[in-house]
């Protein structure tokens, strides 16, 4: 039986569909902006590896997930070892199966075709603003849309400018550039500081990735800690008396 759409959820009807594609266009704006200097070092990164502009173009158009191209980079060799770069892939995308199931329960207002496109284009800032609009606002295709399409051509086209120019622009902790992904992450965190048992889900998953890292190389760490903070969300969720939860 279908879940009901959670009536917080619900889109403000005077609302138009033009100004909530300008709002998420808006509300991603700083994070695609964040992004730059790590888009455009992917682009260089690939050209040294041998991948031409136009393959650059394909792997963040057809992946569209900076850390699972990343690692998929470093483990680049000639000829290239497809199962180990489809293994660490997923290990880093595993999150989005969490993240997929989370979002999905705003999705009423979708229709079913329109949500799968939906999920294709998820990614963690995404997911994080696309949250945050549910749990206020109610959240539209419209603003989902504004918020996926904005920052999938921004990442498509940095990282191919990227593979053309980015090898000249040198190390981007030289213009403090390396802290930026790390400070768009930090704000997006803060904005659910007020949602229930915010402060053990986030230790749970620090832990969990820190340990993941520590005992075993690789992208284990990122499934790890998504994997323990959602399952102690839901476990805390679960047990929690109905009617009590905070405000998001």
């Amino acid at each position: 039986m279908p879940t009901p759409p959670d009536p917080s959820s619900a889109p403000d009807p005077g609302r138009t569909a033009r100004g909530d594609w300008l709002a998420g266009a808006a509300a991603i704006a700083p994070a695609m902006v964040a992004m730059i200097p790590f888009a455009l070092l992917l682009g260089a990164l690939a050209t040294e590896k041998g991948l031409s502009p136009l393959e650059v173009a394909l792997m963040s158009g057809l992946v569209f997930a900076g850390g699972s191209q990343f690692v998929a980079l470093d483990l680049w060799t000639h000829p290239a070892a497809w199962a180990s770069l489809g293994l660490a892939a997923l290990l880093v995308n595993l999150r989005h199966v969490l993240m997929g199931a989370s979002i999905r329960r705003s999705m009423g207002d979708f229709h079913p075709l329109v949500r799968v496109l939906a999920l294709l284009l998820l990614a963690d800032e995404i997911w994080a603003m696309a949250e945050r609009r549910a749990a206020g606002r109610g959240l539209t295709p419209a603003y989902f849309f504004g918020l996926a399409v904005t920052l999938y051509v921004g990442w498509l086209f940095w990282t191919v400018l990227g593979a053309v120019v980015g090898a000249r622009l040198g190390d981007p902790a030289a213009y403090g550039f390396d802290f930026a992904f790390t400070a768009i992450f930090i704000g997006l965190l803060a904005g659910f500081r007020r949602a229930p048992a915010f402060w053990p889900v986030i230790a749970a998953s620090a832990l969990a990735s820190v340990a993941a890292k520590t005992l075993v190389s690789g992208p284990v760490a990122i499934a790890a800690g998504a994997a323990t903070g959602v399952a102690l969300a839901a476990l805390l969720a679960a047990m929690r008396p109905e009617g009590s939860g905070a405000a998001a």
